[in-house]
């Protein structure tokens, strides 16, 4: 009974990487040709890295938070459209249309800009503000691609690429008190 745990254990873990492999190409990393514009200016520090939430109501954090004092200017990573410009709950926010499915969305941010507004890369989008989840002195940055949020870094190139190892069903067993390396 302990072996068909653990191989069912294996078997999840096994075809969660293969669900990996086969997200589409755009949603693993951006294009090479287009590369984003760090937002802020000054060190690249995430306060608060992406984690991505187990299902679609799961805990996680659908973004980073980058350090940046209030008042802050922020610029636009890439071209695109004002989507939204307004106060949701208690914090200020923009959210910006890049286009093929790619959404972002900033806050707290206070910005002047309005729906329909075309923006290129590097234009000043607005300043950091207060409210919100983040603590002061924060910028929440979240990215969507077709509705699924996605790590924010995997658009400006600073995620290193995932290694599969193998699968680790010696342990798994191991802990299981199933004897390893002779045949069961």
């Amino acid at each position: 009974m302990r072996v068909s745990k653990v191989s069912k254990w294996c078997g999840t873990v096994l075809l969660m990487a293969a669900l990996l492999v086969m997200l589409p190409a755009a949603a693993r990393s951006p294009s090479p040709e287009s590369p984003w514009q760090w937002p802020v200016d000054g060190v690249r520090q995430v306060v608060t890295p992406f984690r991505a939430p187990a299902h679609d109501y799961g805990p996680g954090h659908r973004g980073i938070d980058l350090s940046a004092p209030t008042g802050t200017v922020v610029y636009a990573p890439a071209a695109g459209t004002v989507a939204f410009r307004g106060t949701v709950v208690d914090r200020p926010l923009l959210t910006i249309d890049h286009g093929n499915g790619l959404v972002t969305t900033f806050e707290p941010m206070d910005s002047t800009l309005v729906p329909g507004a075309v923006i290129s890369t590097g234009d000043e989008i607005g300043t950091v503000a207060s409210g919100g989840h983040s603590p002061a002195d924060q910028l929440h940055l979240g990215v969507r691609l077709d509705g699924v949020y996605i790590n924010p870094m995997l658009m400006f190139g600073d995620v290193p690429r995932a290694i599969l190892l193998p699968c680790c069903a010696a342990n798994a067993l191991m802990r299981a008190g199933v004897p390893v390396g002779r045949s069961l």
